[in-house]
């Protein structure tokens, strides 16, 4: 036996739904596409992003603990540009260089400003690291706006053909069922559309910012680490 919902689609005629759509509900057909495909172009950029950061990351991290020397560290870690932790990492380092140049200059302002060097090393890793989420959650709100207006916008769509389909009935004069099936049922389209442009952006975003805030922790877990480094090696 044949199932119903691929007769249905099937069915149904698009070149006829859109020839009888009012100019509301092209323009809310028009919308709903618009940023469907918006929607597919960011989720793939942001999913490249974020799977370049991971690798990205993974090896950065290979790197950091198996080096000796922060110097090599910062130099393989300039080439991974897509990596928060890479990022984090450069801006305590330069950081730290900039008080080891304090360090070797040796008078008492200098001392002084060593007392507060590793708070900004701190600030420079929490600097870097805000600046990072901020580049990561770039663009993903779109995401979360379409996902929840899109069937709101839908629905408008269904109302507007709805009424139309109901007051060219009446002009008729004829409210058989063959006669409201075929309206009505084109009016529905908008709300399918809808949907079809909401339900991927809903998992997307959840998605991206499920994944976002694993970079946070990592990013701020780094942190602690690298400043517990600093603080045994440079600042005993």
């Amino acid at each position: 036996m044949t199932p119903h919902l691929p007769l249905a689609l099937g069915a149904m005629n698009y070149v006829e739904i859109i020839r009888d759509a009012s100019l509301i509900e092209l323009a809310v057909l028009l919308l709903l596409m618009g940023v469907s495909v918006a929607s597919w172009a960011l989720i793939a950029m942001k999913a490249s992003q974020l799977a370049k950061a991971r690798a990205q990351s993974l090896t950065f991290l290979d790197t950091f603990w198996k080096a000796s020397r922060l110097e090599a560290i910062y130099q393989s870690a300039q080439k991974l540009d897509g990596s928060p932790l890479s990022k984090v990492f450069c801006a305590g380092y330069e950081e730290l260089t900039k008080l080891a140049q304090t360090k070797e200059g040796g008078n008492e302002g200098a001392l002084a400003e060593r007392l507060g060097g590793i708070e900004n090393v701190e600030r420079a890793l929490h600097r870097a690291a805000t600046a990072q989420i901020t580049e990561l959650e770039n663009r993903v709100s779109f995401l979360g706006t379409v996902g929840s207006a899109s069937p709101f916008v839908g629905l408008f769509g269904t109302v507007i053909g709805i009424l139309s389909a109901f007051n060219q009935i009446a002009e008729q004069g004829n409210a058989t069922l063959a006669t409201v099936a075929a309206p009505v049922g084109n009016a529905l389209f908008a709300t399918a559309a809808g949907l079809f442009a909401a339900i991927p952006a809903v998992v997307a975003y959840n998605s991206f910012v499920s994944r976002i805030k694993v970079f946070d922790t990592e990013m701020s877990n780094f942190s602690a680490d690298f400043l517990n480094i600093i603080k045994r090696h440079f600042f005993r």
